[in-house]
């Protein structure tokens, strides 16, 4: 079951380390305004609501001023004010204004009075549009923490499941000793990204951490360098470890692959038995790669199935 973040504070908007570097704010007035509430992830160019249009207007959205909206602005001279008193008066959460254009000082003045953070980007106009929308959409995406070993495999995100103890942890050091790049041990964090992308990543304190049960905590950074560790990678495929029992049945054709939901989302999930002997390492890795043929068209178990109805069709059968 996911959760979603249902609003964020202007502070939060301001100062969170990934907002404050992209973004590049800077605070010009309204500073006991910053624990209003960002509501809604897109961001909103007033330009209709300054001639007086609030039919459908974004008031729970960040307001961004643009150059069309300020050189408009500009032309009203003293009638600025009044355009600008119903803009404030539906208690927005913030206004920003890009750096293209010199700050208008009724602005200043009216985010003063009405405790509106107003800021100032350095970015230009579309840049600021685009970064923001897309930090907000992240910010507000619906998530979920679910227990898993997350690798990146050839540019493909496996997650590794399975109950406790079954190996998951030993698979994924193999794999990173190969070549691979662990994301997550353990605990996955997930984020939908759009009706058709799961971001995984770590929990902030596991970070590029792993544990081995008798080595304990390893640092896989610290033992194979940097390309051992990816900040976060699309779910593509889930492959759960399950005990081999005598009689179960197991998948031997790969025609139908089963799947997952995640989030709403369907992720197709292969099970792997495990035994003594079985080199998981070798199995997930070439799991992987069948997986990425599948999603480029190819799909190996259908193209034998068509081959052999062919002969069989030849030989009468």
């Amino acid at each position: 079951m996911g959760s979603n973040l249902e609003s964020l504070s202007v502070e939060s908007f301001y100062k969170s380390g990934e907002m404050r570097k992209h973004l590049r704010l800077k605070l010009i007035a309204g500073k006991g305004g910053l624990n209003r509430l960002i509501e809604d992830k897109a961001v909103n160019r007033p330009a209709l609501a300054l001639i007086g249009y609030f039919e459908i207007f974004g008031e729970k959205r960040v307001q961004f001023l643009g150059t069309g909206e300020i050189g408009y602005l500009r032309s009203l001279g003293k009638k600025q004010e009044a355009a600008l008193i119903p803009l404030f008066e539906k208690a927005i959460p913030c206004l920003v204004f890009s750096s293209e254009c010199a700050p208008l000082p009724i602005l200043k003045k009216l985010a003063q009075k009405y405790n509106i953070p107003l800021f100032r980007t350095e970015l230009k106009s579309r840049d600021f549009m685009a970064e923001c929308t897309l930090l907000l959409e992240t910010a507000f995406a619906e998530r979920c923490t679910i227990q898993g070993t997350l690798l990146d495999i050839k540019g493909m995100g496996v997650l590794l499941e399975g109950k406790s103890g079954i190996g998951k942890s030993e698979c994924a050091l193999a794999l990173v000793e190969r070549g691979h790049s662990l994301v997550s041990d353990d605990m996955t964090c997930v984020r939908k990204l759009n009706d058709h992308q799961l971001l995984g990543s770590s929990p902030d304190l596991n970070r590029s951490y792993m544990e081995c049960r008798g080595l304990g905590i390893l640092n896989v950074v610290q033992l194979f360098g940097i390309r051992a560790f990816c900040p976060d990678k699309r779910i593509d495929l889930i492959i759960t470890f399950v005990e081999w029992e005598e009689g179960m049945a197991e998948e031997r054709t790969g025609l139908d692959i089963p799947s997952k939901t995640i989030l709403g989302l369907e992720i197709p999930n292969i099970q792997i038995p495990v035994r003594p002997g079985r080199d998981l390492a070798r199995l997930v890795e070439a799991a992987a790669l069948a997986q990425a043929l599948r999603g480029i068209g190819y799909n190996s178990a259908r193209e034998y199935n068509k081959h052999l109805i062919q002969i069989m069709k030849g030989n009468g059968l």
